[in-house]
């Protein structure tokens, strides 16, 4: 189920209703609605996936309770990989197996052996690299002692599955989420007016600006040989606004809606295109999965402690692995590469935490510094994000030889020329908001507090007129496909 479709438009409504008005006097039977509406949710795409979700929380939640009675340090590491190897040998298969067929046939072909093992037509589970890695926090942290497991099934299955996050992020911490199902929660009408204007400004968003900037980022990079390097560079900064609004948007639709039923998820993204360094960049974009790497990956390898050699490899280890988090490409992993290369610098300099504050903190206006700084790391992700959208490594080689050419100092022109620059314009409003609300978790939280009611809704009624105005078919969410 799309959150931008009919179907959630009806979906939301029933289960608010149920949520508060039938079920709010009995926390066990809330939490129970939640479960129930979640599976509905996930099912709505394919319900022979549920099986995969209720395997995995069952198995976590087995594990979780024998971890809370066992002492036996061996017998509890053991305990602990069979929850990560399940998971990850579900994660694996259903999302690798053919990409390693593939390259593995590859390799064999290149020294002269023609083999022709069997392919399989798999179809990926929405969702299923956020969920398992949700699942997999539980069982990491109850085997840290950081949390306590849990006894109650229910609840359990409801942070697992909890529909508002459940197919895109953020990806929640056991240690944040799972206690919220333990404890009554009543309804608060501000909070919940919160939660439908961070609803309101991620539709915004996705509909209308990701959804028109992949028109013209589609467009651009499907003809990608057909055009000048100006072009490119244009289809290259429309799909960096489609993504950051595609997947933001999402994550503040999930925050705003968990907040309507009482729940707090954390921030996921908070205006990472205003960083002036890449470390602080992965401190503001997905900041869910950045998280969660460091705490259970980066960290446990050793993080940023002993030698120079062994911060350079942990680095292009977090980096390489987020990139082939994201799908079975070998320009995910190319991608993944390049931020690794960018990092570098940043950390061997040990300036990784330079920039912790907000920018430009209190001024109106960036200083000239800033401006530049920010800049720079602007213009380096846009051109890491052609790896991202490219097809393949010879169309992402191409896309930016064709960038770095004559045609660069060209004027662009391509058949959608016309709604690109209209889309344009949008965005440039759409990044004065963003500045304007920086400081906030999201960017019309507290935009017009001041202004007169009348002037307050009119802006939020000018926000819903766009929407509608420029809402075209449905589209999925580009984070659906990892």
């Amino acid at each position: 189920m799309l959150f931008n479709s009919i179907d959630f438009a009806i979906f939301l409504p029933i289960v608010f209703l149920l949520y508060w008005f039938v079920t709010n006097k009995n926390l066990k039977l809330q939490n129970f609605l939640v479960f129930f509406a979640s599976y509905v949710f996930y099912g709505w795409w394919d319900w022979r996936f549920l099986s995969l979700i209720i395997f995995s929380t069952f198995v976590d939640y087995s594990v979780g309770r024998k971890l809370g009675t066992e002492e036996n340090k061996l017998k509890r590491k053991t305990l602990l990989w069979i929850s990560i190897l399940i998971n990850l040998g579900f994660l694996g298969f259903f999302k690798y197996y053919n990409f390693f067929l593939e390259n593995f046939i590859t390799a064999f072909s290149f020294f002269g052996t023609e083999i022709k093992p069997n392919s399989l037509n798999i179809i990926l589970p929405v969702g299923i690299s956020f969920y398992t890695f949700q699942t997999l926090s539980y069982t990491i942290d109850v085997y840290k002692q950081k949390l306590k497991p849990t006894k109650d099934f229910i609840a359990f299955s409801a942070f697992v599955s909890f529909f508002p996050q459940l197919v895109a992020g953020p990806i929640e911490r056991a240690t944040n989420l799972l206690p919220q199902f333990h404890k009554k929660r009543t309804f608060e009408y501000d909070k919940a007016v919160d939660g439908l204007r961070q609803i309101l400004w991620g539709f915004f968003k996705k509909i209308v600006i990701a959804d028109n900037s992949a028109r013209v980022a589609n467009e651009i990079f499907s003809n990608s040989a057909d055009y000048s390097g100006s072009t490119l560079v244009l289809g290259a900064l429309f799909f960096t606004f489609q993504i950051y609004c595609d997947f933001s948007g999402y994550s503040d639709i999930a925050i705003g809606t968990s907040r309507l039923f009482g729940f707090d998820l954390k921030q996921n993204f908070a205006f990472p295109y205003f960083s002036r360094d890449i470390a602080e960049f992965w401190r503001r974009w997905h900041i869910s999965l950045s998280t969660w790497f460091r705490d259970y990956l980066y960290i446990p390898i050793g993080g940023s402690r002993g030698g120079i050699w062994m911060k350079i490899r942990n680095t292009f280890v977090i980096f390489i692995v987020s990139g082939f988090w994201h799908g079975a490409n070998w320009t995910f992993l190319a991608w993944g590469f390049i931020n690794a290369c960018y990092f570098l610098p940043v950390m061997l300099k040990n300036n990784n935490r330079n920039n912790l504050d907000i920018v430009a903190q209190g001024k109106i206006f960036p200083s000239f510094k800033e401006l530049y700084q920010m800049g720079i790391t602007f213009g380096l992700t846009v051109l890491a994000w052609v790896f991202f959208r490219a097809e393949n490594i010879g169309h992402a080689q191409n896309y930016l030889l064709t960038i770095f050419s004559k045609s660069l100092f060209t004027i662009p022109h391509f058949s959608g020329m016309r709604h690109a620059l209209v889309t344009l314009i949008i965005i440039l409003i759409f990044i004065i908001i963003e500045w304007c609300g920086r400081n906030e978790e999201y960017a019309i939280a507290r935009l017009g507090f001041r202004w007169k009611r009348l002037f307050r809704y009119a802006f939020y009624y000018s926000i819903i007129i766009v929407i509608i105005l420029f809402m075209g078919e449905e589209q999925q969410f580009i984070y659906f496909q990892f």
